[in-house]
């Protein structure tokens, strides 16, 4: 699955839910996280609930949960999202909220009165995007959960804090983690480190995350670019993490989707390099030669490595 574009939208926000798959993002992801107030968490879960087994809600895109990092709060999400209770998260005065029988949940259809087991709905839920994750044991807690709901869906692990960049190796090797994600505001936040436009302070964290997910043959996703009114800035952040070896970068609002998949789609001319590339290769292979040059440009194992991931790339975005 491509994920060149993954375009968070507020879970307290019906509309904007609904409208979502129109920016033309490869993964829309539902957050219930950072862009829900404390106080509405519980009303956004049943706001995400409604959309997502709505049957005319349908898009060509991934559709993606982020969840909340405490367990008790994950735990809650999921129990509303994927069981239509009231799940077991704390109020805003600190309190445990009430937790609901999921035990009829099967697979994606899920029975919107939990007492029964007639009527299920189809959820429509491609994946869960766990915040702050730094450790393998928060991916294990979230896939066991998944589980207890028989979700089998792969989780996008989004890396934000000291210990989830020393951590990644660990986190990218567990089977259910899919994606790793770099998240630079928050760990600048958890360094002490002043955010700067070169991203200087992010650098190593950026790279490890990135080494980490192609160790592991994992989709690596860059952190996000906060201003959206900046076209240019955005492109040439996003050019930056193709160079660092990137497969898709976050994004916060709609207009940012269109430039970012453009920058991770290979242009005619990339495309047509590489198709020379692997061709000669072939042509090589059959005859017996391990050297060749294409335009006169001698080919070696990293050109031809580009060369293939060029052609996958381009196919992924036209899929």
């Amino acid at each position: 699955m491509v994920r060149r574009s993954i375009l968070f939208t507020p879970g307290d926000q019906p509309d904007m839910l609904r409208k979502a798959p129109s920016a033309g993002a490869d993964t829309i992801v539902f957050d219930l996280e950072d862009a829900v107030a404390p106080t509405e968490k519980e009303s956004a879960r049943e706001t995400v609930r409604e959309v997502l087994t709505d049957p005319t809600f349908d898009p060509d895109c991934e559709v993606c949960v982020r969840v909340n990092a405490p367990v008790d709060e994950l735990t809650a999400d999921l129990a509303v999202i994927a069981g239509g209770g009231t799940g077991t998260g704390t109020d805003t005065d600190g309190n445990n909220t009430t937790d609901t029988d999921t035990s009829n949940v099967t697979g994606t259809d899920i029975n919107t009165d939990t007492n029964t087991a007639s009527s299920p709905t189809e959820l429509r839920l491609d994946s869960v995007m766990l915040p702050k994750t730094d450790s393998a044991d928060d991916v294990h807690t979230l896939a066991a959960e998944l589980e207890s709901h028989a979700l089998e869906i792969p989780i996008l692990a989004l890396i934000e804090n000291a210990r989830g960049v020393l951590a990644a190796p660990e986190i990218v090797a567990v089977p259910e983690t899919d994606a790793l994600l770099f998240g630079a505001e928050d760990l600048s936040a958890d360094l002490g480190a002043t955010r700067t436009d070169e991203g200087t302070e992010v650098l190593y964290a950026r790279e490890r995350v990135v080494v980490a997910a192609a160790a592991h043959d994992c989709q690596a996703i860059d952190t996000v670019f906060t201003d959206f009114g900046d076209e240019d800035g955005l492109i040439e952040e996003t050019e930056f993490a193709i160079q660092l070896g990137y497969d898709g970068k976050l994004a916060i609002h709609p207009a940012q989707v269109a430039p970012i998949n453009e920058a991770f789609t290979p242009t005619a001319e990339e495309l047509e390099w590489a198709t020379a590339v692997l061709e000669a290769k072939r042509e090589a292979d059959a005859e017996g030669r391990g050297v060749f040059e294409v335009d006169g440009e001698m080919i070696d194992a990293p050109l031809i490595a580009q060369a293939e991931r060029i052609r996958e790339r381009a196919a992924a975005a036209d899929s």
